[in-house]
């Protein structure tokens, strides 16, 4: 009789013992998530993001792993918002402009020549602009951690210099897909072509298009810079990009896991920001070391007057007229 009670009761402890090792197994079981950008590594949004997802593994004690597929390597950006919404991947960095898609009032972001620079734009969106726009894509299934920088633009040509503005007329310019930036090289009087990024090097070479406008580190990244060796500095759209969750992870954290999460996102905004004034730095410094020619443009009110039949439009756009009088008011 004493031997099976002392076998009953090493039986329990042992039962006893396993469900507490069970429980610890629980307690420790990772969750991965899966994150994505258009970007190579190395770019300052894919460090930014590095640091991000190390934060978070750190602060829920290795809960959550964030696995980064940088280079649009799960897919092209409108793919991977449809991939957000269906919960396909959970943390993606998106430009201003799949973002404008799902709340119109952020297409005036990218109004030419709106902001000076990005001192001016993260004023407003780290501030009560910011905390408007993130309300209106939390409801569209975007979740907001931080603002990161989209950099300025500027206007890079292979078969023309551009000294002003009025040797842009008749060029060929290549444009994303935006009414925005169609309609502003339209006002130039230049001719706005359609081109997939990824064909732009070729198209400049093979002179299917005269000149195209981007950011200076996209512009040496690329290896444009080979090909269209003047620059027209114009920084004439100063944009940002958005760190964002989905709603669907979003609603499955805690209080304290999505406090985690939101001060990452922070932190890791702050140090892109960092990263990206550097990189134009090392741009601009690579570019001009190759021969590249820069003319600053001299006085951008002619330009700016060229824009207001696209100011007058996004004023009388319901959808836009608030965003973009509490921006000209400041």
């Amino acid at each position: 009789m004493a031997t099976r009670d002392k076998h009953m009761r090493t039986s329990i402890k042992g039962l006893f013992c396993l469900s507490i090792v069970l429980a610890a197994g629980m307690g420790l079981a990772q969750t991965r998530l899966r994150a994505w950008n258009i970007h190579p590594d190395g770019y300052p949004v894919t460090e930014a993001m590095k640091s991000f997802a190390a934060e978070v593994a750190k602060t829920t004690q290795g809960k959550y792993q964030i696995e980064i597929f940088s280079n649009a390597a799960l897919g092209d950006q409108p793919k991977a918002v449809q991939m957000l919404k269906a919960g396909e991947i959970d943390i993606a960095e998106f430009s201003a402009g799949p973002l404008s898609d799902a709340v119109p009032g952020i297409k005036v972001l990218n109004l030419p020549f709106l902001f000076t620079d990005s001192a001016h734009m993260f004023r407003h969106l780290d501030g009560k602009l910011g905390q408007r726009f993130a309300a209106s894509l939390k409801a569209a299934g975007f979740v907001v951690l931080g603002w990161y920088d989209g950099g300025a633009r500027s206007f890079y040509c292979a078969s023309r210099t551009v000294t002003n503005v009025r040797e842009l007329a008749g060029a060929n310019i290549r444009v994303q897909q935006s009414e925005i930036y169609t309609e502003m090289v339209k006002l130039l009087n230049a001719r706005p072509v359609a081109l997939p990024y990824k064909d732009v090097l070729d198209g400049l070479q093979q002179g299917k298009i005269d000149c195209a406008e981007n950011n200076m580190p996209s512009y040496e990244s690329t290896g444009h810079y080979k090909v269209a060796k003047n620059v027209f500095v114009t920084n004439h759209v100063i944009s940002p990009e958005a760190l964002v969750v989905s709603t669907q992870l979003w609603s499955k954290l805690g209080q304290e896991e999505q406090a985690a999460f939101s001060a990452a996102g922070a932190r890791s905004a702050l140090l892109m920001r960092e990263l990206w004034s550097k990189r134009v730095a090392l741009a601009l410094e690579v570019t001009a070391g190759q021969g590249v020619q820069f003319v600053k443009v001299k006085d951008t009110s002619s330009m700016i007057r060229r824009m207001s039949p696209l100011y007058d439009r996004y004023m009388k756009d319901p959808t836009t007229r608030q965003e973009l009088l509490s921006i000209i008011a400041q």
